[in-house]
């Protein structure tokens, strides 16, 4: 009985956030008088949108520290923080979930709502083994990839808001250039850590696109998504690999509960290893506003000084 109201409160919330995007315009047309108002899903959508729209936009975003997007379900509360926005921005590749597909449903229906990952080129992307025409979402956590966003949001606020494209042009520049500095940063951290102890492993599979140009192997207890449940095979399995090779230490992520990855801890322990946990690193959620990993940059600079001071 629980799982049918849920049911029917989806469909409800859903067909209530359709409906006010068919009744809104496609773009504003007091923009001159007031702030762009921007929605975004997670917290490195919405640190995007301030850094390229800094001076114009007005920025809410939907999902909070330690939110899991994956599994989050939107909210009655949600509907008008949607409905007021001239603009949507969301990770898409199924990041969100089934709110991809409402995000697409909206923008059918009028509302200007993008996938900030829309304009990448697939090949760049990494395909799921499991899921043939599916890429996993978590590409911010290659820099170069997450500039590609930056220039896509540009461009998107840029046709909203055409009498301020030089502002978001000029920020977006300044920003592209912060970026290539932290791109930077990774690269001479990364280089402290010797090249056979360069593994990482993690609650859930999200840091492929970080393994991949960094050169890392990458293990995840559970999948890409975290709606994948680990079971105690999984467990078994990584704690041997983990015995075997003798790992030093494996992290914690802010958005998943620690319970999984200290069974993995104890698991390890009982084959006579003593694996540290080496750490929090953020993945699917950024930290708490007013801190340094309550932005983009410093929630990847805090990330690489975790996995460096704990592995090199």
């Amino acid at each position: 009985m629980r799982t049918m109201l849920h049911m029917a409160s989806a469909l409800m919330l859903t067909a209530s956030l359709v409906a006010c995007s068919a009744s809104s315009p496609a773009a504003s047309s007091d923009l001159a008088s007031r702030p762009v108002r921007v929605t975004t899903t997670t917290g490195m959508v919405a640190d995007i949108v301030k850094n390229v729209g800094a001076g114009r936009v007005e920025v809410v975003s939907l999902m909070g520290p330690g939110v899991d997007p994956h599994l989050y379900k939107p909210s009655s509360g949600d509907v008008v923080k949607l409905d007021r926005a001239d603009v949507i921005f969301y990770n898409g590749l199924h990041l969100e979930g089934r709110m991809d597909e409402l995000f697409e449903k909206m923008a059918r229906a009028g509302k200007r709502a993008f996938a900030v990952t829309s304009a990448i080129d697939p090949a760049r992307l990494l395909e799921l083994e499991e899921s043939a025409g599916h890429y996993d979402p978590h590409i911010w956590f290659d820099v170069t990839l997450w500039q590609e966003a930056v220039r896509f949001v540009a461009k998107a606020l840029s046709d909203l808001d055409p009498a301020s494209r030089e502002l978001y042009e000029h920020n977006a520049e300044m920003y592209l250039e912060q970026l290539d500095e932290l791109q930077a940063y990774v690269e001479q951290q990364i280089a402290l850590i010797p090249p056979e102890s360069r593994v990482l492993i993690t609650a859930h599979d999200a840091f492929g696109y970080f393994g991949r140009r960094y050169g890392f192997e990458v293990r995840g207890l559970q999948g890409v998504s975290t709606a994948t449940e680990a079971s105690a095979r999984d467990v078994q399995e990584l704690a041997a690999l983990i015995a075997d090779r003798k790992i030093k230490a494996i992290f914690v992520e802010s958005s998943v509960p620690p319970a999984t990855i200290e069974a993995v801890q104890a698991a390890v322990r009982a084959r006579g290893w003593d694996v540290k946990i080496g750490g929090e690193l953020f993945s699917d959620a950024m930290g708490a506003d007013g801190t340094p990993e309550g932005t983009y940059i410093g929630m990847v600079k805090h990330n690489v000084d975790t996995i460096v001071s704990a592995l090199r």
